[in-house]
């Protein structure tokens, strides 16, 4: 079975994050704390609440080699948290915001952080060592509406744009963008390049128009040559060659919409979302993006089946050609709703082995107030697109 630990942490979590080693959760049960449990005897134990927001927590990331936590919630605030000792203690984080805080992530260098926002702005924090603070400079006026989502470029630059160092975003008013966040004297300057080649920050390098609706989740593959995202329409979309001539496809199915997706390798991604199991998304070898299947899902089909699979096709057909690129219209049957999630699945996260770029081990967490553990070592045919 592809799930191998089930854990109810609370009667809902809003969202959540691992410690470096794996031994210690941080969650939101969907409160203004955040509550930090750590393995013990067999059993999960509640060593630490972390108390400084005034609203629910709407995001928090665990930097992997700082061992640093980032909290945003909806009073509009963040705080980056350290270890000392045996507690936990805040630093405060000015991020200038008029509407709540909605998503964060640190960068791959772990020297900034990313916050979406109801304000339709992006926030890039990074740690100002005079004043012990961590200040902002916001991406404004690009958005149209609220920023659901944000994605740092794995390698922090482009191999022909050194110094445009890429975040993608999604936001509700159906786009996806790319921008530079290039901060002078934050990050460090490739002596093989001029200050002529310099990125202004906050420059925009794509906006993908693929959606008609909301979009949520974005992320990049492993190697950063590809950008997933998923759309409130029940498609997800796929682009390659991220630039001025963007590559594009989509994925249109029947279930209900995504909320988060996650690269487990070049050509493997996985979907989850209002359909309460996770949905598996693979390349051929072509490069062609097709679905694949559910993961630990309840196997029945309806018996309108036959009327369902006509429908989709013919609705594959209206609505899933991509802008750019290949559409994909197949689109699998009804199914029963749910599987060892009972409510949606609002968040995913890659458990990764040290040094691999690949992951057969992830975790999601939702609604139902449930962190599930998955590995798709069992899954025999699923290990050509590992």
């Amino acid at each position: 079975m592809a799930a191998i630990s089930i854990h109810q942490f609370a009667k809902c979590i809003t969202c959540h994050a691992w410690s470096p080693d794996q031994s210690m959760v941080a969650l939101s049960p969907n409160s203004d704390e955040v509550h930090i449990y750590r393995m013990s005897q067999d059993k999960w134990e509640r060593v630490h609440v972390l108390q400084k927001h005034d609203q629910i927590v709407s995001g928090i990331d665990w930097s992997t080699r700082s061992n640093r936590i980032v909290t945003v919630s909806h009073d509009r605030n963040s705080y980056v948290w350290n270890q000392e000792a045996a507690e936990w203690v805040p630093t405060l984080v000015i991020l200038r915001l008029n509407r709540a805080a909605l998503c964060v992530q640190w960068s791959p260098k772990e020297n900034k952080f990313a916050v979406g926002s109801g304000a339709k702005t992006v926030c890039i924090c990074y740690y100002e060592q005079e004043n012990n603070w961590w200040v902002s400079k916001l991406i404004r006026k690009r958005h149209n509406s609220s920023v659901t989502g944000v994605a740092w470029h794995p390698n922090n630059m482009r191999n022909d744009q050194r110094r445009k160092i890429l975040l993608a975003t999604t936001s509700t008013d159906g786009k996806c963008r790319v921008f530079s966040t290039f901060i002078k004297g934050v990050d460090a300057r490739d002596s093989r390049t001029g200050s002529s080649s310099d990125a202004k920050f906050g420059e925009q390098i794509v906006q993908l128009d693929l959606s008609f609706s909301w979009a949520f989740g974005v992320k990049w593959s492993p190697s950063g040559n590809t950008l997933a995202y998923v759309g409130h329409n029940s498609m997800i979309y796929f682009v390659d060659d991220v630039g001025p001539s963007p590559l594009a496809q989509n994925v249109a199915f029947r279930d209900l919409p995504l909320r988060d997706v996650l690269f487990v390798s070049e050509r493997m991604v996985i979907g989850v979302g209002f359909d309460c199991s996770p949905m598996i998304f693979a390349a051929d070898g072509s490069g062609i993006w097709s679905f694949i299947r559910f993961l630990g899902e309840r196997k029945a089909v309806s018996s309108s089946a036959k009327y369902g699979s006509q429908f989709s096709e013919a609705f594959g057909k209206l609505y899933g050609q991509s802008k750019q690129g290949v559409g994909n219209d197949g689109v699998e049957h009804s199914r029963t709703r749910g599987g060892i999630h009972e409510n949606c699945i609002n968040g995913i996260v890659a458990l990764r082995e040290d040094g691999s770029s690949k992951v057969t081990r992830f975790s999601t967490s939702g609604l139902d107030g449930k962190i599930v553990i998955w590995d798709l070592k069992s899954q025999e045919d699923l290990s050509v697109y590992l």
